[in-house]
């Protein structure tokens, strides 16, 4: 089994690197590559059975978008063919049609999906997430400066508190066959771990234990619990 990070010199902000050194405790046979920014990626030669991305600045979102612009098509075709994406945080917008500023400019990305990311520099977005996954509840946090606007594709969770794609709709993220990209941020898969093992489904190995499982699940249902508090603030 190999897993690919994308880009960890730069797509490393809120631990979001921690997904996958979680799911490489879980999965320690698995082969880890880590590409750098001026690497051929590994999934362009194949047998890459899970690329991940993870959150970045806004100037690291240009670097990676020139840097995967030559290989638009063979994402493309990787999607279709059911290979595992896993994005988090703004990695997500690498992926849709455009990133749009305050000053009317505007960065294309790549294009695989028709919604538009809307910058407000000055207006940072701070909250919690409550949403659903399936029958899965997700759990985590948001830190962002651009929301996503437009209907194109499945959305990925579906929001019960909290800002989906943007903060007047409920569906949250991307889901296209086994593509995922959701803005939720941070160690989703250690805050998550029902999530955690619908993934190892994915990879075909569903009743692989979790590492540190126990303790995952209790951590797990006391943030539940907090988060479905109708008491607890939301925003920060």
């Amino acid at each position: 089994m190999k897993i690919e990070i994308l880009y960890p010199e730069i797509c490393y902000l809120y631990g979001d690197l921690m997904n996958i050194e979680y799911l490489h405790r879980c999965l320690p046979e698995a082969t880890v590559v880590r590409t750098g920014l001026k690497a051929r990626p590994a999934f362009v030669d194949g047998n890459v059975d899970l690329v991940y991305i993870g959150s970045m600045t806004e100037r690291a979102q240009e670097l990676v978008i020139d840097a995967l612009r030559p290989y638009t098509e063979t994402i493309n075709e990787l999607i279709e063919r059911g290979v595992i994406f896993l994005a988090t945080g703004n990695a997500l917008e690498i992926f849709i049609g455009r990133i749009e500023n305050e000053d009317g400019s505007a960065l294309e990305a790549l294009g695989l999906f028709d919604l538009v990311a809307k910058r407000r520099m000055m207006n940072r977005y701070n909250a919690l997430y409550l949403g659903k996954f399936g029958d899965v509840d997700i759990v985590g946090f948001k830190s962002q400066f651009a929301h996503a606007y437009g209907e194109d594709g499945e959305a990925l969770f579906e929001t019960a508190r909290g800002a989906g794609r943007n903060p007047g709709t409920k569906p949250e993220g991307i889901r296209k066959n086994n593509f995922m990209a959701t803005y939720v941020l941070g160690p989703l898969l250690i805050l998550n771990p029902p999530f955690t093992k619908y993934l190892l489904g994915l990879l075909g190995v569903p009743d692989r234990p979790l590492a540190y499982e126990a303790a995952a699940m209790d951590a797990y249902c006391l943030r539940l619990a907090e988060f479905s508090d109708p008491k607890r603030g939301f925003d920060y």
